[in-house]
């Protein structure tokens, strides 16, 4: 599909009952509705074909910053730089992680009121499991890769983790 196409065919969505563009007059709303309420710190409206409204509220006596609706070409969008790694705290050399394989929640126990299957000064074998990552309603049961002795225990229960999150501290020497 060619750029006059996708023109013609924005139009004719825009003419469908319940889909329109983004136009000014309800970004001024948006603003005075963010000027009205402090508790809302930044409103953003994603339009289709790559339009979009990003308010943001500021703390100075200017009021809150509005970008005008624009189309984008969503190939002409460059990506977001990188944010900077956050400062990673001091960690024993000697000590091994176990990582969360996938995005869930985190468990430190079969069920609510049993004991964790892995605490801090406990020991782990390989195989063992130390924890259980929910992700999709689905119980995995993580299993330790290394024998050792638990020093760290780097998320609390119930807690969502990412994958690759560090969920526990070994000391393979303990």
């Amino acid at each position: 599909m060619n750029a006059q196409e996708m023109q013609e065919l924005a139009g004719l969505l825009q003419q469908l009952p319940g889909i329109k563009s983004i136009e000014f007059r309800d970004v001024k709303k948006l603003a005075e509705l963010l000027r009205q309420s402090p508790e809302i710190g930044s409103i953003e409206v994603k339009g289709w074909f790559g339009s979009r409204v990003v308010i943001t509220r500021t703390n100075n006596a200017a009021g809150p910053a509005a970008t005008a609706p624009v189309y984008q070409d969503p190939a002409a969008v460059p990506a977001p730089a990188p944010a900077p790694p956050p400062e990673a705290p001091v960690v024993a050399p000697h000590l091994k992680e176990i990582k969360s394989p996938m995005v869930g929640t985190f468990y430190q126990a079969p069920e609510a009121g049993a004991e964790p299957y892995a605490r801090v000064g406990g020991r782990v074998s390989p195989g063992a499991t130390v924890c259980i990552v929910e992700a999709m309603k689905i119980m995995n049961e993580i299993e330790s890769e290394i024998a050792g002795v638990v020093k760290e225990v780097c998320v609390e229960d119930g807690q969502p983790v990412e994958y690759g999150q560090v969920l526990f501290r070994v000391d393979p020497n303990g």
